[in-house]
């Protein structure tokens, strides 16, 4: 009997402690809140979820065709076909692929780059442009732990969180000007100017995402020369190459700008826009490097850095670059084919543009066509962006980026005339 009781005892004590841990673990996530919507995410939640036959998405920033479907290039598939059956899919080195880095690089600094040929390159193949921003701001966080970053007002939402979630300190320079749409340029000069020497500075190299202002060719000439008296290090986030103007050698101007100047520069590649490679995430990290020696070690703090992260980056986006532009007649055809995306988008600048000065507006637009890339910086307000939304089922983030992709003849009447009408108090 008193060993019966016993053992009763002792099971029930061993339900409560289970029943204590299982207690003591249910609240262990109960201070966690819901996180904020992504803004740009959020947008196109929201459109799915709407009914209406007249709704519009320029909140997306993936390239639409002209019916707003979405697009795998020719050049894309033929890579593909190439890789089905004939290629394994072990894993890459933490590096990632050479040959899709090698290209990379190429196609950043031209195929005769003496920089390249000296091996003072220091390049991983990274998880697209937002891996690669990521990975060099966790690399500047360990080996320059008391730096900061000064990032371009406005930028790219997750730049912030990017270097943020690195720990590193973030600063802001001035560059668009709200009343004229294009740049600050006096103002983003004096900011360099005043910054401590040696700072870190995030630029855009083409297509500034979200206002599509880009300096001019001599401007950026005058910010590389005022970089070099600073001796402020440049890091280039280049997501748009070929995108923007349908030209990559000209898209990438500024970086060459600045490597004539003799600067030391890192470059964040993307090959999401350009080659439609969206899910993919294929990028490149690169930065330049006194000498051979340096690039090598500075290549295998960049591995350390991706191993508990991801370990190693996947191979099928790696092998569709590194084909593409190693092959003359498939690179030929990409050429091609990224020159007709960025015709259409520009083409689309110029008919909203039209569309809404032929509505009678008193408005100047023409920041429409000043600007390059996938986004049009609208100058629309907050409050004007939420009547689109509201009263004409039109979606886009509420500081007024428009996604020029998602701008079709179908839509575009459509667009012109709710933009001129929510603007109508303001051109009176």
């Amino acid at each position: 009997m008193a060993s019966s009781m016993c053992q009763g005892i002792i099971r029930n004590s061993r339900r409560a402690a289970a029943l204590g841990r299982f207690m003591s673990t249910a609240s262990w996530w109960g201070h966690v809140e819901p996180a904020a919507k992504d803004p740009i995410l959020g947008v196109t939640e929201a459109f799915l979820a709407d009914a209406s036959p007249d709704k519009v998405n320029v909140g997306v920033g993936a390239y639409r065709d002209n019916n707003g479907k979405p697009v795998v290039l020719e050049c894309v598939r033929e890579a593909e076909k190439r890789i089905a059956g004939n290629l394994n899919m072990e894993y890459l080195p933490m590096g990632g692929s050479i040959k899709m880095i090698e290209e990379s690089l190429k196609l950043a600094y031209g195929d005769d780059s003496e920089l390249i040929k000296e091996k003072r390159i220091a390049a991983v193949q990274a998880l697209s442009g937002t891996g690669a921003c990521r990975l060099f701001a966790d690399f500047q966080k360990r080996f320059l732990p008391d730096s900061q970053i000064y990032i371009p007002i406005p930028t790219w939402a997750n730049h912030h969180n990017i270097w943020r979630d690195a720990h590193v300190p973030q600063r802001t320079f001035r560059y668009y000007h709200p009343e004229t749409k294009g740049l600050d340029f006096a103002a983003m000069l004096d900011d360099i100017k005043n910054a401590p020497n040696g700072s870190f500075f995030l630029l855009h190299a083409c297509a500034h995402n979200p206002t599509g202002v880009d300096p001019s060719e001599d401007q950026w000439r005058e910010i590389s020369h005022l970089f070099k008296i600073k001796n402020h290090f440049p890091f280039f986030d280049m997501a748009y190459q070929g995108f923007a103007s349908g030209d990559p050698e000209r898209d990438a101007k500024a970086i060459r700008i600045f490597l004539e100047d003799g600067h030391m520069i890192g470059c964040a590649q993307s090959f999401a826009k350009n080659m439609g490679l969206y899910g993919q995430r294929v990028g490149c990290l690169s930065s330049f490097c006194e000498d051979d020696i340096q690039a090598v070690a500075v290549k295998s703090q960049l591995q350390q850095l991706a191993r508990p992260m991801y370990s190693n980056p996947p191979i099928h986006g790696a092998l569709v670059v590194s084909i593409i532009l190693s092959d003359a007649e498939l690179k030929s055809l990409w050429l091609k084919e990224v020159k007709a995306m960025a015709d259409r988008i520009i083409g689309m600048r110029s008919a909203l543009r039209e569309n809404i000065e032929n509505l009678g507006s008193n408005l100047s637009w023409e920041h429409i066509t000043n600007q390059i890339g996938m986004f049009c910086y609208s100058g629309l307000t907050p409050e004007q962006v939420d009547r689109l939304t509201n009263d004409f089922h039109i979606y886009m983030t509420r500081n007024g980026r428009i996604s020029m992709a998602g701008v079709t003849t179908g839509n575009l009447g459509y667009l012109a005339a709710a933009i001129h009408e929510v603007t109508k108090a303001s051109s009176s």
